[in-house]
Formats: structure tokens, C-alpha cells, sequence
């Protein structure tokens, strides 16, 4: 049972353990309110992030990442309550990773977070949930067009489990993580969300091979959907004021600094990969403005909490012209990352987390009433914050590419949950093959026979997509500009 009574203002006031609080805390319920808006703002990025991989893919993939958006944040939701938190935030924990004092969210409830005062360690634990579900959606769109559902999920709950956890309590745990400890400045996430998933989506590249007709015109394909696109931007847009402002822990002056440092990032790093790409095509991308824009998000994020405006521009410039060139690693190093998510995520973090060492200023660290020694850079005369930056960032990239590999392999090898689907169901699609429901009603050709007067007997009738008995190409005919080939009539139907 939690003892709570309320002051006049109706603020709560709660016993505590900490010797450091008298017996009692006041929890202010602005801060605990804001804490829960920021909370579902995280939320709403994980299906908009399921819509912006969709709508980068071919028609018959887009529903297997808008579907895999949710089962795998209901699978680290799971891992989460049973000892996800525990492992990453208990007050025993290591410098390394956390006990089970918590396991099961035993105890968690009105005593003070692990993070600070403001906020009872129950809204921290939701909060952090959040943090953890999207880490693993951004990781697992490595495993698009070309793996099995089952074996995805099984890899999430351990993933979760030995690497981003431990990366969290390091990180985060205040007064127990190395990286925490040695003074390295992480405010929403650098290193335990963006370079550890970014690096796990390069390994799972690595790992499972080329999508089948890589480096031929059967991949050579414009998204299939660019409003899915712009919708899950502003959906990771408008959530990522939750994911940045909220990593205060309260609603406060440095939320706000974060949430206009977030918004300036977020605006160059769209208008620079967007003007990178008018270099070349002299076409206004849309694609290429949103990626630019999650490019920028992506930078900002470990410093939002410690840097002030003008610095933001310099992180959308320099973000959004890394991840820009960082697309072209693929094809240097010969992987398949089909969404780019190394590039835009761990390549990020990192011009994030080394900006971070270079522009982190006290005086906005003290926008909260915190010490402003706690977060200065070079532009404070404080040079040894680039090495640690620098550490926490390889720390990072080595432990999520080490044991991403390792747990890759070992799970492949068990029987039934080999990670590659066959080659007929990747020709199909892994809408129709692992989920057995489409994102698209589409009218096949041979059901506009007798409209059109031709005959495409070589097309697949429906009962021959459902049992799998056909293998067709891996789109619909299309002339070298990738346009659907055929009168009006078809194109407009299959479009």
C-alpha cells in the first residue's frame, strides 16, 4: 500500500527511503503530468516509424513493418516488466548492468526515480518502457523483405535483454553506470537507442545476406508509398518533442530549450539532405527532405538537454550531410541495409554524441535548477567531455555489433527459428507469406481479362498467391523507368 496525502497546492507528498529527503517527497503534479504526455508522444513514434519503413518498401512488405512496429513493442513492453527495468535502472545495480530487486516491477511504485526527484520511479518505468520498445522497432527494420516474424520476436526479447539494457543502466543509472559515472552526457539517448540499434540493423544486414536480386533492376524501385513516408515523419517529428523534452524529467526551462533545440535540428537536417539531393536530381525529394529530417532528430537527441539554439543548426547541417553520405557505405562495403537505418541511426548518434563533447553548455544544464559543471563542453573550456563522448560512443557500437552477431547466430541455429525465409516466400512477400493479410486490396490482371480484351494467362490467380504454388517476379511488369506497363486502365488499378 502507497501513503500519499496532498498539499495545498495538491501536489503529492509521499514517504521515501532516501536518507537524502527527509522521509518524504513532494511530487509536483506539472512535472508529473507533463511526464505522462511525454510518455504517449514516445508511444505515437513507434507505428510512425512502422509507416516511415513502410512506405520506403515495395507494396508487398509495407504491412509486415507496420505490424512488426507493434508486436515488437509488445514483446519489449513484456521483457521490460519482467526485468528490463530492473536490469537497467536498479538501485544495486553494477557499473555494468542492473540485479532483479525489481524484477516483475516489484516495489516500483511511488518512491523517487532513478533518474531524479521530480517524477515517482513508476512514471519513470513507463517512461524508459517507451524508450526501450523504439530502440528495438528501429533495429528490427534490418530484418525487412527477407526474414521469418517468429524468429524476429524471439531476437527482440533477448536483444532487449543483453544489450540494450545493460547500454541503459551504463548510460543512465545515475550513480552506477560506468559511462554515467565517468561523466559522459547522453540526454535522451545517443548511445542506448540510436548507435546501439543502428549498429545491431548494420549486423543483421551482415548477417542474413543480400535481399534476393540485389544489384539488379528487380530492386531498383522508387518507395511505394512517399504520403506513408511524410506520415510517419510527422508522426516521429511530433513524438520526438516527448522523447527529447520529457528526458528532463520535468516540466521546466530546459524541456522547452530541449524541445526548440529538437525542432531547429529537425528543420536544417531536412533542408540540407533535401539540398544535397537537388544536387544530383534537381527534383525537391520529399523522401529526402524526411530523411533529413530524422537525420537531424537523430543528432540532436544525446545533447538536447545541453545545448543552446545556434548550436542546433550546426547539428542539422552536419547530421543531416553525415547520414546523407553515410548511404553510400552499402554499396562501398557491399551490405543490404534496405532502409539505411546504420546510416541514419549509429552514424548519427555518433556526429550526435562527438557534437555533444563540443557544444554542451553549463548554462543550459542549469535550466532545471542542476549544476552547470554537469554538462559543459569545448565551449566551456572542458576538453576532456570529447573523450568521454568519444568512449561512450565506441563502448556503444563494440558491445551492440559484438553481441548482436553472437545472438544472431546462436538463435539461427535452433531449430524452427532459422532467420531467412525462403526464396519463394520472399518472392511473394512477407505481407502474404508471414502475416497472410496485405496492406492493399490489388486487383490482379488476370481479374481485368475481360475488361482490358488481354490475356495475361502467365499472372497468378488468387487461389495460387494464397497456397503459395506461384512464384512471379519481384513487382509488376515495368519498363527501364520502373512505370507499369499496359494501358491506363491497368496501371490505375494496380497503382
Amino acid at each position: 500500500m502507497v501513503n500519499s496525502t496532498y498539499t495545498g497546492e495538491n501536489n503529492i507528498v509521499t514517504p521515501t527511503s532516501s536518507e537524502d529527503l527527509d522521509g518524504q517527497v513532494v511530487y509536483n503534479l506539472g512535472n508529473i503530468a507533463w511526464m505522462l504526455i511525454s510518455t504517449v508522444l514516445v508511444f505515437i513514434m513507434i507505428p510512425g516509424l512502422g509507416f516511415f519503413y513502410a512506405g520506403l518498401l515495395r507494396r508487398k512488405n509495407a504491412l509486415t513493418m507496420i505490424s512488426m512496429s507493434m508486436a515488437v513493442m509488445a514483446v519489449v513492453s513484456v521483457e521490460w516488466f519482467f526485468w528490463g527495468y530492473s536490469l537497467s535502472f536498479s538501485e544495486g545495480a553494477s557499473s555494468f548492468i542492473g540485479d532483479l530487486k525489481h524484477f516483475g516491477l516489484i516495489n516500483v511504485n511511488m518512491d523517487v526515480s532513478p533518474g531524479g526527484t521530480t517524477i515517482p520511479a513508476l512514471l519513470y518505468c513507463v517512461y524508459q518502457m517507451m524508450f526501450s520498445c523504439i530502440t528495438l522497432v528501429i533495429a528490427c527494420g534490418a530484418f525487412t523483405d527477407r526474414a521469418r516474424f517468429g524468429p524476429m520476436l524471439v531476437f527482440t526479447f533477448c536483444w532487449a535483454t543483453i544489450v540494450y539494457n545493460p547500454i541503459a543502466c551504463w548510460t543512465w543509472n545515475v550513480g552506477h553506470g560506468w559511462s554515467n559515472n565517468l561523466g559522459g552526457l547522453d540526454f535522451a539517448g545517443g548511445t542506448p537507442v540510436h548507435i546501439s540499434s543502428g549498429t545491431a540493423a548494420l549486423v543483421i544486414s551482415l548477417y542474413l545476406g543480400k535481399r534476393r536480386g540485389y544489384g539488379t533492376e528487380k530492386l531498383a524501385y522508387r518507395p511505394h508509398n512517399v504520403t506513408y513516408v511524410v506520415l510517419g515523419t510527422v508522426m516521429l517529428w511530433f513524438g520526438w518533442f516527448g522523447f527529447n523534452g520529457g528526458s528532463g524529467l520535468g516540466a521546466n526551462l530546459r524541456a522547452a530549450q530541449a524541445m526548440m533545440v529538437t525542432h531547429i535540428s529537425a528543420s536544417m537536417g531536412g533542408l540540407t539532405w533535401m539540398l544535397l539531393d537537388y544536387r544530383l536530381e534537381r527534383k525537391w525529394s520529399a523522401v529526402g527532405f524526411c530523411s533529413g529530417v530524422i537525420s537531424g532528430l537523430v543528432a540532436i537527441t544525446p545533447a538536447s538537454g545541453y545545448v543552446g539554439t545556434p548550436s542546433a543548426l550546426v547539428f542539422g547541417v552536419v547530421g543531416g550531410a553525415a547520414c546523407n553520405f553515410a548511404t553510400q557505405l552499402k554499396n562501398l562495403l557491399g551490405y543490404d541495409d534496405a532502409l539505411d537505418i546504420f546510416a541514419a541511426h549509429a552514424v548519427g548518434g555518433f556526429v550526435g554524441n562527438f557534437l555533444t563533447g563540443l557544444f554542451a553548455d553549463g548554462r543550459v544544464s542549469s535550466f532545471d535548477g542542476s549544476d552547470a559543471s554537469d554538462g559543459s563542453g569545448w565551449i566551456n573550456h572542458h576538453y576532456i567531455q570529447l573523450g568521454y563522448q568519444l568512449a561512450d560512443s565506441c563502448a556503444g557500437f563494440g558491445w551492440s555489433f559484438v553481441v548482436t552477431f553472437i545472438l544472431l547466430f546462436a538463435i539461427d541455429h535452433i531449430p524452427g527459428l532459422k532467420f531467412r525465409c525462403s526464396e519463394k516466400d520472399e518472392i511473394l512477400g512477407t505481407d502474404i507469406s508471414q502475416i497472410g493479410e496485405e496492406a492493399y486490396v490489388i486487383p490482379h490482371f488476370s481479374h481485368l481479362e475481360a475488361h482490358n480484351g488481354n490475356a495475361l494467362s502467365d499472372e497468378p490467380s488468387k487461389h495460387e498467391l494464397q497456397t503459395g504454388s506461384y512464384a512471379p517476379s519481384d513487382s509488376f511488369p515495368s519498363d527501364s523507368n520502373g512505370e507499369i506497363k499496359g494501358n491506363s486502365t491497368v496501371h490505375n488499378a494496380v497503382a
